[in-house]
């Protein structure tokens, strides 16, 4: 049988574990968080305009004005891509390796967000749905006819990876087909996005001209 002082130190003794692993994993957030914010103070030294411009590329002509698209939360590009310098394929993951670029899933965001503009009214909004168990419901805005057969993977491959492109200045790609992102809130269509605009492109930078590569 145990006496009650040593029940008590037993029980002081896993008590100091506990806070020490609660401590510890506190810690660990707030470390991280303040690496993500020195990261991103690091690269804001870094101004777009100084970016290499894409020039193994000759850009096809022609904007466009799309109708603004309400989204569930305005999210703000312009303070993530360029006041952050956060890379394009950071939230956007699958286009290195699918058709579609993807949405990142909100634990991605809550990465972040979970300690950082935690005051913000979007933030807060963000942490509802976060709470619910529940993805913000965002609307395309950058969308072609259904038999149109277009995939980021071979594009960002051509343009990135194959012409050994700087992947940390991605952006001056994506820029192409949708247009300055890094001055928007939520994504504005600047690009018509038609089958002259790509036809242009893919003529002026080798492309495929068979129809069967774009129409399925």
């Amino acid at each position: 049988m145990l006496r009650k002082k040593q029940v008590s130190e037993l029980t002081a003794l896993g008590s100091g574990r506990v806070m020490g692993a609660r401590k510890f994993v506190k810690m660990r957030r707030i470390f991280s968080a303040f690496a993500l914010v020195a990261a991103a103070v690091f690269f804001q030294n870094m101004a777009f305009a100084e970016l290499p411009v894409p020039s193994h590329i000759t850009p096809p002509v022609g904007e466009h004005k799309g109708e603004h698209v309400p989204q569930p939360i305005e999210f703000p590009h312009n303070r993530h891509v360029k006041d952050m310098k956060i890379n394009c394929m950071y939230c956007h993951t699958y286009a290195r390796r699918s058709k579609v670029a993807g949405i990142p899933p909100t634990s991605k965001c809550m990465g972040c967000h979970s300690m950082i503009a935690t005051d913000k009214p979007r933030i807060q909004k963000l942490t509802e749905y976060w709470e619910k168990g529940e993805s913000p419901k965002w609307k395309k805005v950058h969308d072609v006819p259904d038999y149109v057969h277009f995939t980021h993977e071979k594009h960002i491959k051509k343009f990135v990876f194959d012409a050994d492109f700087p992947v940390e200045d991605v952006q001056q790609v994506c820029g192409l087909c949708h247009g300055e992102v890094q001055e928007m809130t939520v994504a504005e269509k600047k690009k018509r996005l038609n089958m002259g605009f790509c036809q242009r492109c893919h003529k002026a930078n080798g492309g495929p001209g068979d129809c069967w590569k774009c129409h399925k």
